[in-house]
């Protein structure tokens, strides 16, 4: 075979990859564009607001990548149960992901319950006023305790919706997401302005509208699966028992480990960034958040391919097909790169007209323009070693995974933006761009892993 076809796809397998991809793709984009709407919309309200809420929505990027960390290990094992066509052992993970997702809940509530104050109080600047910071705190206590509100459904939409994707069943968490974004904008719109005789709650509102989209979300993904449980067998009788194989769940704890502490450090490290970039000022804190939310729709290519390597590449390795599980993971990553290539080019071209949209200083808009030219630069290089990252994961090298992401994080990412943001005199949008283009060196590390194939594992075998 060569090089070319094992790169590039005939029609039958950009069919088979579509299909999962397209659905992620427009419920990302459609997600990502409402977050957009969403913030620009308590952009509105002022600076001191819209810092709060990106601070807090910092803070919960930790607990809903440590809930994805968590239920991702399940989800290995899953797929590969998918691709041998066993329903028992995709029930025993999905009974296993309800328990874990359960327990980080319970921990979340605690956490951030009894010290959002004190959290908040990490991403405040010295030199902040004291009725600045103040009222910044509280404007990101009423939203942290509105918002926990949602979280029990959030868990149970994230066990339902990973469960249906390891299936091949992409449309139903697309529709179920797309619905209750729409709610999720409408009552922004209402409420926090206070439109249609509603009184203007301003963050509560946005609050409160986004803990209402994630029971509707659940109500739509739970209560479709269960209606169709001859097309998702699994489900049936998932609720008789919660226990699973205690093997299952010992291979499930030394792999997901890995994952779970990845997750929470890689979200650590995220929230880390952004308090390092907040020693120059509120204005970058706003002005990442701008860039951030808007890297968010132009980066779900990057989440769509990660996602469909992890279902395709994780069934072909449950069905043993070790060649065709290396040859589709080159050739999704090698689509998600081109086309990573274009979106750069797009956002760029785009960079200067965005930051516009909201009604902050002109000071912010200028260094939210820089932010997204770098993240503009740096969108294939994300996409590649994002894609390596979930092509080593799919054979359940989570060890690896782990170094190659949140290790390398912390022991290089994290050290640099602190010193270029606190011990430097360059300007906040070269460190920026510095930052972002550490994944060039993950990128490189992953083509040698993967070339090794090392990563290529049945991880299910003995196990059915």
């Amino acid at each position: 075979m060569g090089i070319k076809s094992y790169f590039i796809g005939d029609r039958a397998f950009y069919k088979s990859a579509l299909a999962i991809a397209i659905p992620l793709v427009i419920q990302e984009i459609i997600t990502n564009a409402v977050s957009l709407l969403d913030n620009v919309m308590v952009g509105r309200l002022g600076t001191l607001e819209m810092s709060a809420v990106a601070i807090i929505n910092q803070i919960f990027l930790i607990v809903n990548l440590s809930i994805f960390g968590a239920l991702s290990a399940a989800g290995l094992f899953a797929a590969q149960y998918a691709g041998a066509k066993n329903d028992d052992g995709i029930r025993h993970c999905f009974r296993i992901k309800l328990v874990l997702g359960v327990a980080i809940l319970i921990l979340t509530l605690l956490i951030l319950g009894l010290f959002p104050s004190q959290l908040i109080n990490l991403y405040i600047a010295e030199d902040t006023s004291p009725a600045d910071a103040l009222a910044t705190v509280g404007h990101g206590v009423k939203y942290v305790y509105v918002t926990l509100i949602g979280y029990l459904p959030f868990t149970l939409s994230r066990v339902y919706a990973m469960s249906l994707r390891e299936v091949g069943e992409t449309k139903l968490p697309m529709i179920a997401s797309v619905i209750a974004i729409v709610t999720n904008l409408v009552f922004n719109y209402i409420l926090i302005f206070g439109h249609l005789g509603f009184p203007r709650l301003g963050v509560t509102g946005a609050a409160i509208a986004t803990a209402m989209s994630r029971f509707v979300e659940a109500i739509i993904l739970v209560s479709y699966t269960h209606s169709k449980s001859d097309r998702f067998p699994f489900i049936k009788n998932a609720y008789k028992s919660l226990k699973a194989p205690s093997h299952l769940w010992r291979e499930v704890i030394r792999r997901g480990l890995p994952l779970l502490a990845n997750e929470f450090l890689w979200s650590l490290g995220v929230a880390f960034y952004l308090q390092c970039y907040s020693a120059r000022g509120l204005q970058v804190v706003a002005a990442a958040n701008i860039a951030s939310t808007v890297n968010s729709i132009f980066g779900v290519i990057s989440i769509s391919t990660g996602a469909t390597i992890s279902v395709l590449v994780g069934q072909r390795l449950g069905a043993k097909d070790n060649e065709g599980a290396k040859m589709t993971a080159w050739r999704l990553i090698a689509l998600g790169l081109g086309v990573s290539i274009i979106l750069g080019l797009l956002l760029a071209s785009l960079s200067g007209l965005l930051p516009k949209m909201y009604k902050v200083e002109s000071e912010v808009r200028e260094l939210a323009t820089q932010f997204l030219l770098a993240i503009a630069v740096a969108l294939p290089l994300q996409l590649f070693s994002n894609g390596c990252y979930f092509t080593l994961r799919s054979g359940g090298k989570t060890a690896i995974t782990f170094w190659l992401d949140s290790g390398f994080m912390w022991l290089i990412g994290a050290p640099l933006a602190y010193l270029l943001s606190n011990h430097t005199v360059l300007t906040i949008g070269l460190v920026y761009l510095i930052v972002q283009c550490l994944d060039a060196i993950k990128a490189v590390i992953g083509i040698i892993l993967i070339r090794s194939g090392i990563w290529i594992s049945n991880i299910i075998e003995g196990k059915e």
